[in-house]
């Protein structure tokens, strides 16, 4: 891709006014565990048992240090109130997020404000404002809302440091997916209603591609799969919803 093509591509919009708007209703929930966003909640220490690991080895963090982020920048993309965020913050990063809905951003400083952590929420698009220089990039089940995929990657792209990390989760395109996270999942009130689009999904290799086309390689995804007997854990199942780090590569240019 040339600097011409990436420039363009990382300026086009990304939001969605209406799944700004979606999210934005679900504000005032956030943070409650058996609330409109109680799968988050379950979801969420799956996630950061991932996100620990990718840290340790990527990072070369301290395996049994509890702050293994310190002197590190985070940032965390489609933050919806911060459940991901604060987490960060905890480990020692100095982390900023950023979320389309403006209602996230206010009940995550709200929330953040409470815990007494220092977190620097932003509003807008990613594109905009002038993000660089992270170490570890978050987007946890973000890329399935935006309105311009190849955009949204090459935004997240720009704001990695070089050696930095970044991380992506999303539910995959796949029958059992239609099935379970959109017909079921919203039927009997798992997610609210109107969350997913399987239309939007994207498959690994579909993600690869486009990270690889902003110059970064993705590692091997995991997947989020549940059970009966072990409920939302890491798997070899890719069907329902997967987990991937990305590095940038080096001599590329994009």
């Amino acid at each position: 891709m040339s600097n011409a093509t990436s420039q363009a591509t990382t300026g086009a919009a990304t939001i969605r006014p209406e799944e700004a708007a979606h999210f934005g209703k679900l504000a005032a929930e956030w943070w409650d565990p058996k609330g409109s966003s109680a799968m988050l909640h379950k979801l969420n220490p799956v996630r950061l048992g991932f996100l620990r690991d990718a840290i340790d080895s990527h990072l070369a963090a301290d395996p049994k240090g509890l702050r293994p982020l310190a002197g590190r920048r985070a940032l965390d993309v489609g933050c919806g109130a911060g459940l991901l965020a604060e987490p960060l913050a905890r480990m020692g990063a100095s982390v900023t997020a950023v979320d389309a809905a403006e209602e996230n951003i206010s009940a995550a400083k709200a929330h953040a404000e409470g815990g007494g952590l220092a977190i620097d929420y932003r509003h807008g698009e990613l594109a905009e404002l002038g993000l660089t220089g992270f170490d570890l990039v978050t987007s946890m089940e973000v890329i399935e809302h935006v309105a311009d995929k190849a955009a949204f990657i090459a935004g997240l792209a720009a704001t990695v440091a070089d050696g930095g990390l970044l991380v992506i989760s999303t539910p995959n395109r796949t029958a059992a997916s239609r099935l379970l996270l959109v017909g079921a999942a919203e039927t009997v009130g798992m997610v609210p209603k109107g969350t997913h689009h399987w239309d939007d999904f994207i498959t690994p290799l579909e993600l690869s591609d486009l990270l690889a086309e902003a110059g970064f390689a993705m590692g091997n995804p995991r997947g989020i799969s549940w059970s009966p007997l072990k409920g939302l854990h890491l798997s070899d199942d890719l069907s329902l919803n997967y987990i991937v780090t990305a590095r940038r590569i080096e001599g590329v240019q994009v």
